[in-house]
């Protein structure tokens, strides 16, 4: 039984279509008339798009529904499915808690209802009869308002026992204009304790480089090999990993083949740059995180031998794992329950 790592999932692109079209039946059935059968809603919510900006409109779906009442039958799902499917021993789940509190409250009163939300996912990822490792992630994003992004870092600080690190999330064309703003809330995150990731070089317009040493990891970061491969050193040198969801390149429209991304990993594995192998967003794809192994491997950009260094990296640079123990040890624990559960502090 192997066991992974899963450094890069969306709360809400982790529903997969036939447990979210199920929800809608259940208690939105308005939203599954909309469709003629489950296939055609599978089609429509699976299918590629032509644009990222187009894609994350997706994630407005699930936000939706994803409420503080709700959330804990999604988690339960997510994670079952993660487990029992995927082998997962250690997963973080990043999503932003601000956007599934109620929009008719006021920005101060949904900041405060942020916090309710994050404690149910906490509660809900740890009450679990499945022992993966888990934390949560907290998207600062890129159309919120400087107050709301900067809350998520005291937030983050507020809750250590469910949160392990922030992101930055959303459309490109809204980095450009607000970097210095980032740049800021990355020093304030850092100066506080708090890991550091960020959707960055996903897209050739999405190229930001005064983010990168703000960074302990990156978020997907491909095109850093493929344009700006003379930043490979200093990714190396400050010790980051890049956070590669194959899948999402191709669902996206970033990417026209998983062949483009064999020269991605033959320079980050000549540069010395860690990769983690993501799904990103496994419930949009329909494609698990072994999946993206075994595309990987059949495409012939990755060996055998590259890809164990891709899994031991994930662990390596997860932010909540004791990095003491193995995989081995949370299969131990598998295998013999009575030892005791696991718990996201292990």
């Amino acid at each position: 039984m192997a066991l992974y790592a899963e450094l890069h999932r969306h709360l809400g692109g982790s529903v997969v279509p036939r447990i979210l079209w199920r929800y809608f039946q259940r208690n939105e059935p308005g939203q599954s008339t909309q469709f003629e059968d489950y296939a055609d809603f599978e089609d429509f919510y699976t299918r590629p798009r032509n644009t990222l900006d187009e894609y994350l409109e997706l994630h407005t779906i699930v936000e939706k529904v994803q409420t503080a009442e709700t959330l804990p039958y999604f988690i339960y799902r997510l994670l079952r499915g993660a487990y029992v499917f995927e082998n997962l021993a250690y997963l973080e789940l990043r999503y932003s808690p601000y956007l599934r509190t109620p929009e008719a409250l006021s920005q101060s009163d949904r900041i405060n209802a942020t916090a309710e939300i994050i404690q149910v996912v906490g509660e809900a990822s740890q009450n679990q009869p499945y022992p993966i490792v888990n934390s949560q992630i907290l998207c600062m994003h890129s159309k919120l308002p400087f107050e709301v992004n900067k809350a998520m870092i005291d937030l983050a600080v507020q809750f250590p026992q469910y949160v392990c690190g922030v992101d930055l999330a959303g459309g490109n064309r809204e980095y450009q204009e607000r970097l210095p703003e980032f740049v800021e809330l990355y020093k304030y995150a850092l100066a506080r304790g708090i890991n550091t990731t960020g959707h960055l070089f996903e897209t050739t317009e999405g190229c930001f480089p005064e983010l990168l040493p703000y960074l302990k990891r990156v978020g997907h970061g491909i095109q850093i090999p493929l344009l700006y491969p003379e930043l490979l050193k200093d990714v190396a040198a400050r010790g980051q990993c890049l956070e590669v969801c194959p899948t999402t390149y191709l669902q996206t429209g970033t990417l026209e083949s998983l062949d483009q991304l064999k020269v991605v990993f033959d320079r980050c594995f000549e540069a010395g740059v860690d990769i983690a192998i993501c799904t990103d967003n496994a419930g949009l794809h329909n494609v698990r995180l072994p999946f993206e192994y075994e595309n990987l491997l059949t495409h012939n950009i990755i060996n055998f031998d590259q890809l164990r260094t891709c899994q031991d990296a994930a662990f390596k640079h997860a932010f909540a794992w004791n990095h003491k123990a193995r995989p081995e040890t949370i299969l131990n624990s598998v295998l013999h329950p009575e030892i005791g559960a696991v718990s996201s502090q292990s």
